[in-house]
């Protein structure tokens, strides 16, 4: 049974060898790279390899060329075409190496097909002596561009040929150990540097989808740490809400019943809107790592500004506040997300730049609110990040859910800003106010 099965795998094995050399050294996939890798840096070299291969290459056409005509008795017509195919070869070799290798191939069979029959073999046949060289440096070019299984197949052809035709040249091979290391040494060298791309590109690939894998994830805990924030401000006006409709009916003299009626509409809707705003926060808070305690903090605005300014320059940060136009009341989204904006780039003055001043400059204008961040030049290098901050990221994401927006970047002192213009219209009063 062990011996069907055995056979009926090596029968199999040799029916698929023609369909593996004729799709690997005929069609030409075998040139074709393996999914998701680039192209090998060193073709883009490949105009400056040119030139010293064309030198080499006309180097070997004269001598081909000479041993061709003189040597193995040759129409010098066909000997030059030859020698010239041969010495081709190799620049091939950069663009098309399937097709390279098909051509010092042939060469090797065409020689022995044409030589005189009255020559007297010398020495070296003429694998050795005109073919091997050529032959060698297209494999070594082929290698680095095929298939591993493609490479093997060109060892072995193309060994059997030169071999071949040494044979019918002069009816025995003197050496055939030689050349059949050099072009195995050749094939192998160059699959192993074609893996070590291969490897590389792949590595490169991965740390790719590592760093946008980091980068969404990022992205999610930001946001789910603005909607957390955010909870709270929109919990707390669904809270008056509700009271407000509870109260309502109690301040009015002799309601009617379609108003108690709607009232009562209000705060059921606000009480179920309350409800499934905790449930959600719940799902929001179920990885949090701050402590039970700290959820129901209530949401910084600008008005605790003095405070956050006092904790940077208890820890040794020169700040400077400016406040330009006549400051007002904010909504909760506005004012929460201006303090954390500064908040952000107060941390990172501290973090990424040692020893620098900073100053914060804050203006109330008509329609938006302005944010102006700057800090001096470092006095020293920073210290190393632990990793992916989200300082930036969490003011875009505040600035964009506003629809305001945010620069930040280096300043020419080799100092570094962050602007942000957040909506924030004035009510008509405080509008009149500011109007001269």
């Amino acid at each position: 049974m062990k011996r069907g099965i055995t056979a009926g795998r090596l029968t199999a094995a040799l029916r698929a060898v023609p369909r593996c050399l004729r799709e690997d050294l005929w069609t030409g996939a075998a040139e074709e790279p393996p999914t998701g890798t680039r192209q090998p840096r060193w073709l883009d070299w490949r105009p400056v390899i040119f030139g010293p291969l064309l030198i080499l290459g006309i180097v070997v056409l004269a001598f081909n060329a000479n041993n061709y005509g003189f040597r193995y008795g040759m129409g010098m017509p066909f000997a030059v075409s030859l020698a010239v195919a041969q010495s081709a070869a190799p620049l091939l070799a950069l663009y098309r190496p399937v097709l390279a290798w098909w051509v010092t191939t042939v060469a090797l069979l065409a020689v022995p097909c044409f030589a005189a029959s009255s020559f007297v073999p010398f020495e070296d046949l003429p694998w050795l002596r005109n073919g091997l060289a050529g032959q060698a440096v297209t494999l070594f070019l082929a290698a680095l561009r095929v298939r591993p299984r493609a490479t093997a197949q060109m060892v072995v052809l193309g060994s059997l040929a030169g071999a071949f035709g040494d044979v019918l040249f002069a009816g025995h091979v003197d050496d055939v150990g030689t050349p059949v290391v050099v072009l195995a040494v050749c094939g192998l060298v160059g699959t192993l540097l074609r893996g070590r791309h291969q490897a590389r590109t792949e590595l490169v690939v991965q740390e790719e989808l590592t760093a946008e894998e980091r980068a969404r994830r990022t992205l999610l805990e930001e946001r789910n740490r603005i909607a957390r924030e955010l909870h709270d401000v929109v919990a707390h006006h669904m809270s008056v809400i509700s009271i407000q409709a509870q109260v309502a009916p109690h301040l009015a003299e002799n309601p009617s019943a379609e108003l108690q009626e709607n009232l009562r509409g209000i705060r059921q809707n606000a009480v179920e809107a309350l409800t499934e705003l905790r449930r959600v926060l719940g799902v929001l808070r179920s990885e949090d790592s701050r402590p039970e305690s700290t959820p129901h903090t209530p949401q910084p605005t600008l008005d605790r500004l003095g405070e956050l300014v006092g904790n940077v320059r208890g820890a040794g940060v020169e700040v400077v506040v400016e406040t330009a136009g006549t400051p007002r009341p904010l909504s909760p989204g506005t004012g929460l997300s201006a303090f954390r904006i500064v908040q952000e780039a107060l941390s990172n003055a501290m973090r990424h730049a040692p020893g620098a001043a900073v100053r914060v400059e804050i203006g109330y204008r008509t329609a938006d609110l302005t944010l102006h961040v700057t800090n001096t030049a470092p006095d020293g290098p920073a210290a190393p990040s632990p990793g992916t901050g989200h300082g930036l990221l969490g003011m875009r994401e505040r600035t964009a859910m506003l629809g305001g927006e945010l620069a930040t970047g280096p300043t020419p002192d080799g100092g570094y800003e962050v602007t942000a213009i957040l909506p924030a219209p004035a009510a008509r009063s405080d509008a009149a106010e500011d109007t001269p």
